[in-house]
């Protein structure tokens, strides 16, 4: 059995995401016990919303699904790194391939890259 350390952040851990080709860094999200278990089991990437309090299993709604090829968990034990798959070509709920698609220049930021899909169509209510 794999201990984690879910104490620190109240029942939470964050979970680094990196392109498992490329190793570009997707997300940053948040696992508690429940969706570590899940990810481990499926090896589809799942997640705590903090927002929804509730799993969220990444790509259930987009399509836009993570398949976790390898994890790392740091020195701590308080923090995981999810190399996945990216099926779908985005990780970010606003359409672009990584949720650090905004770049600090000079004082500013500005957009690099381009969306891959439009959100108001996939996240349709």
């Amino acid at each position: 059995m794999i201990k984690l350390d879910f104490n620190k952040l109240g029942g939470l851990l964050p979970a680094i995401v990196q392109d498992y080709q490329t190793g570009e860094v997707l997300m940053l999200a948040f696992m508690n016990e429940e969706a570590w278990e899940a990810t481990l089991s499926t090896g589809k990437a799942t997640y705590y919303s903090r927002s929804r309090k509730e799993l969220w299993i990444k790509g259930k709604t987009s399509g836009n699904m993570q398949i976790v090829k390898e994890i790392r968990i740091d020195c701590d034990n308080d923090t995981v790194l999810l190399k996945v798959e990216q099926i779908g070509g985005a990780a970010c709920h606003m359409g672009y391939k990584s949720c650090f698609f905004k770049k600090v220049d000079n004082g500013s930021v500005r957009v690099i890259g381009k969306p891959v899909f439009d959100p108001e169509e996939v996240y349709k209510k």
